[in-house]
């Protein structure tokens, strides 16, 4: 059979296959490892994966890529990232550095409403031209497919613009661009003291103004369009989150939830009665309400890149989170406050070293399980028979090293749709 595309003699071609659905408890330590691996590929997607012996007698191809020595692995999808915006915030960081906490500098005027006056202020352009570079980084780190929130706009036409942001940002990229709608992410100064005022505008005006937009803009971005909100101590309780996610579902967009960061409001339990695709950070998730999520079809986001931003020896428990049987992802949650970082790798190796991942867990959830925190699971995320072929070739002769070492970027190629972009 003729193929467009053989990757062959991998020393390592690591699937991190499942057939049924993300993984879960002791299936997150294995990684689906073929030695001497090869992976075909046709018209975008995988045909077959196996010994390259096996594939080099099944098919022939109009180009080869010898990864003698290197690892095949799965594209990494980054499921909870804020990477379009204007600015940045490291005034902020220094006033961390000498003792402000995050909700401080938040309560006097700083993070996320900083944030908003640059992004009310910039152009739609702007908002392309300083986010690009950061996709650009995150697609060299082996990033393949990208959640990106709204949420730093705050008012109706802000938002939207964000939106447009993304989708010109997607028309112009490799990656799989997935948009969220975040406008309950904080309330903006004009709504001080009014929270269930500025809900009201979330749930009557901007979701549906989302959900038009969106409609009319499916052909560029080929993505679901989810619901978020930041459920929080000082942002939005659980009443009135459960008031936003809701107003979403009726329009069609599937949940996501902010949820324990700092102060536990219950969010998890609210992801799961609402049938959330994800409830992330889980920071000060308590036990009872892990196995909640355990027993669920939600999955958990730790984003271990905000913790040690903020120089914090607390991690969310990732380790228990995984024995409780938690389907379990990573992401870099990629914004200028809490975490500006690009890289998925640098978030695999923190979350071994202070969540005690071991790397094959890491790897999966930031492939598999973070695919399946999109709704996308049956599509990517994993090198399968039927699947986008989006695949990274590491130089290092074991999957390991892409959380064993830290700092710089084993990443040598990257496979796109099939297509070699980097």
């Amino acid at each position: 059979m003729k193929i467009d595309l053989l990757i062959h003699s991998a020393a390592q071609l690591v699937t991190c296959a499942s057939p049924d659905g993300p993984k879960r408890g002791e299936a997150m330590a294995d990684v689906g490892l073929i030695a001497d691996g090869a992976l075909a590929i046709a018209s975008g997607q995988i045909v077959a994966v196996g010994p390259t012996a096996d594939l080099r007698a099944d098919f022939s191809a109009h180009e080869t890529i010898d990864a003698s020595g290197k690892v095949v692995c799965p594209g990494f999808v980054d499921p909870h990232t804020h990477v379009v915006y204007a600015g940045d915030r490291a005034n902020e960081f220094e006033l961390r550095i000498r003792g402000a906490s995050y909700l401080e500098i938040m309560q006097a005027g700083g993070g996320i409403v900083s944030t908003m006056r640059a992004v009310r202020a910039a152009t739609v352009e702007q908002l392309v031209a300083e986010s690009k570079p950061r996709l650009e980084a995150m697609l060299a780190l082996g990033t393949t497919t990208v959640e990106i929130k709204t949420g730093y706009g705050l008012d109706t036409t802000s938002e939207l613009k964000m939106l447009q942001a993304i989708a010109l940002l997607a028309s112009s990229s490799p990656l799989d661009l997935v948009p969220t709608f975040l406008g309950a992410h904080a309330v903006p100064p004009e709504y001080k003291g009014r929270t269930d005022a500025y809900v009201d505008l979330v749930v009557e005006e901007m979701l549906p103004a989302a959900v038009e937009w969106y409609h009319a803009s499916r052909s560029t971005l080929h993505a679901p369009l989810f619901c978020d909100v930041f459920c929080e101590a000082n942002v939005f309780d659980r009443e009135q989150s459960r008031r936003v996610l809701e107003a979403g579902l009726k329009l069609g967009l599937p949940a996501k939830i902010h949820a324990d960061e700092f102060v536990n409001l219950d969010g998890v339990s609210l992801a799961v009665v609402l049938g959330a695709v994800s409830v992330d950070h889980l920071d000060v998730t308590p036990p009872a309400e892990v196995e909640l999520l355990a027993q669920s079809n939600t999955v958990g986001v730790v984003l271990p890149a905000v913790n040690f931003n903020l120089g914090s020896s607390h991690f969310a428990h990732a380790r228990g989170m995984i024995d409780a049987g938690v389907a379990l992802a990573l992401a870099t949650d990629i914004n200028p406050g809490s975490a500006p970082c690009p890289s998925m790798p640098l978030v695999m190796a923190i979350a071994c070293r202070y969540q005690r991942l071991l790397p094959a867990e890491a790897l999966n959830a930031g492939t598999l399980n973070a695919a399946y925190a999109l709704g996308l699971g049956h599509k990517l995320g994993s090198l399968e028979g039927g699947k986008q072929a989006d695949v990274l070739i590491v130089n290092a002769p074991d999957y390991r090293h892409l959380a064993y070492q830290f700092g710089g970027n084993l990443v040598e190629r990257v496979v796109k749709r099939g297509q070699v972009v980097l």
